[in-house]
């Protein structure tokens, strides 16, 4: 029996508690796997920044990346590892241009999916250019700001049109709201969305591979209390189609790792931001629901890295452009989307996968996340983001978030051990 090592990178940034407590389970784990006539383990270490050789050899079989939505040198050494020496990388790099709203809107309204009305609005000022005032006196048409809101109803937001993580949103209450606000804007070039309202629902799907996590959200709460602790908040149809919308978003783009947010109003889950290069996996975020994504990352990745599993590495959208071209409900089209976006990653396999080589995992977890080395964890991220003073208290409030969890799980192991010998 030949023994193989598969070796996942983390490429970092910022990132303290989740890559702590996905290396130490990893760990814990004793990870080994008999694939064909091999026996498969798995290393894990993390990326540093240096120069490169073009022509180098890549020591990964996978990398797990958090850092080339904004560090230029790691985006270009990972698409050349990806290019030459075929790794696979969660996200796809070349997808960071559709990270942007105008694009991610702009596919999923093709698709069908219910996104509040949307326009785009040239910049209120642009930067100095030899041509700028050629093109602008040639072709740049005037247009009345408040026409655009009224067509569009209030309230309404302006947001950047590539934007992230909230910066530069605006609630426009009035015409003279968007008058000052597109004041403000400078040279960003913005969207005006028309408002979800009144909703009864806001929730934050993260998506990791296959696996989904529906959490109801509050964005007007401080960063710690936006993702909430609460159940029973969707139907189970509701639930089917968040889990089936975040797929599709998620395959269609190449996105291993996204969050998508949506709204309900009316029976009517509407999407609204969707694209997240860089989704919390911040403990002091998530808390509760921290150990999901910890588990849920592990298992992708050493599915991925063990299975060897290929990237895609362009994106071929024409499948789910068929579905949306068929005369049919959107309802029967996203469940057509659904199933083409499982084949893509795998579900079937990845689930056999996870059956035969994690049973140990949620166990494993359990006793994991009872540990100081989590509290500590805990703590350095703690300390990296709140005022001296705070440490303690937030460090004791976001353990006892995750032991929270813990009881939980705890309750759901025994009452599955109870069912298993026919008690009630």
């Amino acid at each position: 029996m030949a023994q193989t090592l598969r070796k996942i990178g983390l490429s970092l940034g910022a990132d303290v508690c989740w890559p702590i407590c996905f290396e130490e389970l990893f760990k814990k784990l004793d990870f080994k796997a008999q694939i064909g006539q091999d026996e498969v383990r798995c290393s894990v270490d993390r990326v540093t920044i240096e120069p490169f050789d073009l022509r180098q050899e890549c020591r990964y079989d996978l990398v797990i990346d958090r850092l080339t939505h904004w560090y230029q040198p790691s985006r270009e050494w990972i698409k050349k590892a990806i290019l030459v020496n075929d790794l696979y990388v969660f996200n796809n790099p070349w997808s960071l241009q559709s990270m942007e709203k105008q694009t991610s809107y702009c596919a999923m309204m093709r698709l069908g999916f219910p996104v509040p009305d949307t326009w785009l609005i040239p910049p209120k000022e642009y930067a100095p250019s030899p041509d700028l005032q050629p093109t602008l006196e040639r072709y740049a048409q005037l247009f009345d700001l408040s026409s655009v809101g009224e067509k569009l109803g209030y309230p309404l937001f302006m947001k950047p049109y590539d934007g992230g993580g909230w910066v530069g949103v605006t609630k426009i209450d009035s015409a003279e709201d968007l008058e000052a606000a597109y004041e403000e804007s400078g040279r960003s070039v913005m969207h005006l969305q028309k408002g979800v309202v009144p909703y009864d629902c806001f929730v934050r799907c993260i998506g990791l591979g296959p696996q989904v996590k529906i959490v109801r959200y509050d964005p007007g709460a401080p960063l710690h209390e936006r993702y909430e602790i609460a159940s029973q908040f969707v139907t189970d149809e509701e639930t089917r189609l968040l889990q089936e919308t975040t797929l599709t978003i998620n395959t269609f783009f190449g996105w291993d790792f996204n969050s998508c947010e949506a709204i309900r109003k009316d029976g009517v889950f509407h999407p609204f931001d969707f694209a997240n290069a860089c989704p919390d996996s911040q403990v002091t975020s998530l808390h509760y629901h921290f150990p999901w994504l910890i588990k849920a990352n592990l298992r992708w990745a050493l599915f991925c890295a063990t299975s060897r599993r290929r990237m895609r590495k362009n994106l071929d959208w024409g499948p789910f452009f068929d579905i949306a071209d068929e005369d049919r409900p959107f309802r029967e089209k996203l469940s057509a989307y659904a199933c083409l976006a499982r084949e893509r990653l795998e579900m079937d396999r990845f689930q056999e996968f996870c059956d035969e080589h994690l049973s140990n995992l949620d166990e494993t977890a359990w006793e994991f996340f009872g540990s100081e080395m989590v509290k500590d964890a805990i703590r350095q991220k703690v300390t990296a983001l709140f005022p001296t003073h705070e440490v303690d208290e937030f460090t004791e409030m976001f353990w006892q978030k995750i032991q929270r969890w813990r009881d939980a799980e705890g309750a759901t192991a025994e009452t599955l051990e109870m069912n298993r010998f026919g008690e009630s």
